[in-house]
């Protein structure tokens, strides 16, 4: 305790530098710690659910034609059922299908409200329980048109909700009615919804037959929860024998498609997901980077200050004082110290909460206020440690004679070798962070294969042909429209599969994305080149032309030995042909699209059909998109429609967005680099008084035998010159690999330039030298008589 009280009393001591010491290691500790804290909330998905252990998701797995076996996270609706029934091993099961965000207006208040909905059967809160607040979940859902609300959205609603009504906004006609109130899913869970809708209301919202089909439509994600004791790897045979009872394999081998179904556990959905382990190692790497650098920049501060402390810690030497209690005072400060850094460090987050729960995606109380705080407390006690074992170590070697002398042990070797961490870090840092944002950069600007820097586009969701009709002409007549048309889907959302066919064959040759329905000039719009034939003939009411891109026409060169010129050849296209007799005819070859972005692109190959009815989704294209083009459509769209909430959207943002993961992990990065640069900068500052106040003298004698400001300065820089540049290169080795593992996520990549390298380790040299001239000038220039006077 008495060494706390004196670590306390001497914070403001002269010549402790001990609030550059508090500071660095603070801001340090901020950074570090909330990358933790978010590396562990990753780790921890799904670890509320009980027998989480026996819950697996069911997998679906495709193989055509011989091809990849591929593996989806989504079945038909009756699988997951009739396994149920055929296996004996699996205790219950469940399934939901996602029906996205939901837009909501209450019968009697009229008040408008959002949240996620999924559609699910009776026994979902059997297997992904949650604490029921209000009402039986299995009851209300067993009844059609009713829903469960979270707790977030019965607070927002306001009063008892139980038995009031509401529609939704894009399925007008449907009145919704609350039979029960759950708490709030948690963030770390790889399936969040604020509203769940009976699966006995699913015929009032798409096909009948959806959740009982067994092939098709898969679009139900399903649960299975085993019996204790049971391996599903043990499973696999009756898996196989499943299959095989309801998908015959002299069926599948006529169709030449392989199906199969694979269980994965709960706990491992979202950790181990390429993408979460990828970004799980590189922000660890970073953490440590951030907290390794602070904390041997608070040593090497320590270590600097130890000429000045020798007297001090001789004569307590010499009043009894073992190594133990100069471990005690060391251990003492750096308590002190770490507290207050700690304290700082809590500041600091707290007033940039906003910007921190934006970078990380994660709200600072899940962060924060959860087991992971075990982890961040554990951090902290080890920095606690080697903060104060390592100088204690140094300290306590002073010997007792240093209360009579000056002491001239300089401990160059730790401090440099403090200095190189600290410069690798930052030459990894800075590297990484210049290509993280060319590679951002890069994927915001670059064209995918349509001009989108005029286009914007409003969901029509819910409102009548009729209404879409009205809403594209009035469109039209704005000032500054280009063109205006509608169509099904937008080439950056995920885009649904069908199965391509041969007219007359059951063969289905290889699955596509289809981007169904297209109006009056999509192409021209676009700025799509038609590569081979024409384009749609246009307001004709049953169309049965296709166009297909050039992806198309080389993957039927392979699979169907069809040459280059694909016009007016006939193909069945599953869900659009019904029974295999109901042929499109190829009009034209559009140029290969991107579909969904970079980092998650669609290579499959697409296909677009023409219709003369208004679809669901607006397209405007203006001579130029701004600000006052953007009002204009929305004003009109706010005109047409006043009861709905219905959105114009720019296709740049919606494609900015797309990369806001890289531009979240750019931002970390920046923030990192600039604050283990700030630390790195803090340290040299107190490595190059230390040496500057050690070499005064020598510096005088130096001047008075002619040496100029340059031979000084470049005393400094020679004393710290190699370990820079073998810092520099070291930190821009692990920045290549790192880089090399972060770029495997994007289809196309920035190249790794050596020369930006180089240029990146150059610029770090240049300013840690710039830093050592400008600390050592003002000695280098003193009057050499100020410092030999007492000779």
């Amino acid at each position: 305790m008495k060494n706390i009280l004196i670590a306390i009393r001497s914070i403001f001591k002269k010549g402790r530098h001990n609030v550059m010491k508090i500071v660095s290691l603070g801001i340090g500790l901020a950074v570090g710690l909330v990358l933790i804290a978010k590396v562990y909330f990753e780790q921890s998905y799904d670890d509320f659910y009980p027998d989480r252990d026996r819950v697996y998701q069911v997998w679906a797995k495709y193989q055509q034609n011989g091809g990849e076996l591929k593996d989806y996270p989504q079945t038909s609706g009756g699988i997951a059922p009739t396994m149920q029934q055929q296996i004996p091993e699996i205790e219950t099961v469940t399934r939901y299908t996602s029906f996205g965000d939901w837009t909501f207006t209450m019968t009697d208040t009229k008040m408008k409200y959002s949240g996620r909905c999924i559609i699910a059967d009776s026994c979902f809160f059997d297997i992904l329980p949650r604490p029921m607040l209000i009402g039986n979940a299995k009851e209300v859902l067993s009844i059609p048109m009713y829903v469960l609300v979270s707790s977030r959205i019965a607070k927002n609603i306001g009063g008892d909700v139980i038995g009031k009504n509401f529609t939704v906004d894009s399925s007008p006609g449907r009145t919704m009615t609350i039979g029960g109130v759950f708490e709030e899913v948690p963030e770390n869970s790889h399936s969040r919804y604020d509203v769940i809708v009976s699966m006995a209301s699913a015929g009032r919202f798409m096909w009948e037959g959806s959740p009982t089909n067994m092939l098709g439509n898969d679009r139900y994600i399903s649960y299975v929860k085993l019996h204790k004791g049971v391996n599903p790897l043990a499973l696999e045979e009756q898996v196989h024998t499943f299959v095989n009872s309801y998908f015959p394999p002299e069926e599948q081998q006529k169709t030449g498609f392989n199906i199969g179904f694979s269980f994965h556990e709960l706990d491992g959905l979202h950790k181990e997901l390429p993408q979460v382990k990828r970004m799980t190692w590189i922000l660890s790497l970073l953490a440590f980077a951030l907290i390794f650098t602070a904390v041997m920049n608070y040593i090497l501060i320590v270590i600097s200050s130890i000429v000045n402390r020798s007297k001090e810690v001789a004569v307590h030497k010499c009043y009894g004082a073992s190594e133990n209690n100069i471990h005690g005072m060391m251990f003492g400060e750096a308590l002190v110290h770490i507290v207050l850094s700690l304290i700082l460090a809590l500041l600091l987050i707290l007033a940039f909460r906003g910007t921190v729960e934006e970078l990380l995606a994660t709200s600072l109380d899940s962060l924060l206020l959860s087991n992971g705080s075990l982890v961040l407390l554990g951090i902290c006690i080890l920095v606690f440690f080697v903060s104060g074992f390592m100088p204690g170590s140094l300290y306590a070697r002073i010997p007792v004679a240093s209360a009579f002398r000056n002491y001239r042990e300089n401990k160059r070797i730790w401090k440099k070798a403090l200095l190189l961490v600290q410069f690798v870090a930052t030459g990894f840092l800075v590297t990484m962070l210049v290509f993280v944002a060319r590679q951002y950069t890069f994927m915001v600007n670059d064209r995918p294969g349509y001009a989108y820097e005029n286009l914007a586009y409003c969901g029509l969701a819910g409102v009548d042909s009729t209404s879409r009709a009205k809403i594209l002409d009035e469109v039209m007549r704005l000032p500054g429209v280009v063109a205006a048309t509608t169509v099904y889907q937008l080439p950056f959302e995920h885009a649904s599969g069908n199965n391509i066919l041969l007219p007359g064959e059951t063969q289905e040759l290889f699955n596509i994305a289809d981007l169904y329905w297209v109006g009056n000039g999509y192409l021209d719009m676009m700025e799509i080149p038609v590569i081979q034939g024409r384009s749609f003939t246009e307001n004709v009411t049953n169309s049965r032309e296709v166009m297909v891109d050039r992806r198309f026409v080389e993957k039927m060169k392979l699979v169907a030995g069809w040459t280059d010129d694909v016009i007016g050849k006939d193909i069945c296209v599953t869900e659009h042909s019904k029974w295999n007799e109901e042929p499109f005819t190829i009009c034209g070859v559009y140029e290969n699209i991107r579909l969904g972005g970079i980092s998650n692109q669609d290579m499959r190959p697409s296909v677009l059909f023409y219709t003369h009815k208004p679809m669901y989704t607006l397209q405007v294209k203006f001579h130029e998109l701004n600000n006052d083009s953007m009002a204009r459509l929305q004003q009109k769209i706010s005109e047409t429609f006043p009861d709905r909430e219905l959105n114009a959207i720019s296709f740049r943002s919606e494609i900015m967005d797309l990369y806001k993961d890289s531009r979240q992990f750019r931002d970390s990065v920046m923030i990192g680099g600039l604050v283990t640069l700030l630390v790195t900068l803090i340290g040299l500052i107190g490595y190059t008084n230390d040496e500057v106040s050690r070499r005064r003298k020598e510096i005088a004698v130096r001047r008075v035998n002619g040496a100029t400001l340059w031979d000084i300065l470049r005393l400094f820089i020679k004393d710290i010159g190699y370990i820079c540049i073998y810092a520099v290169i070291l930190g821009g080795g692990i920045a290549y690999f790192v880089l090399q593992k972060w770029q495997e996520q994007f289809t196309e990549k920035v190249p790794l330039s050596w020369y930006i390298f180089l240029g990146c380790g150059v610029c770090v040299l240049l300013i840690i030298y710039s830093v050592v001239c400008l600390d050592a000038r003002k000695t280098a220039n003193d009057n050499p008589v100020n410092c030999l006077k007492s000779e």
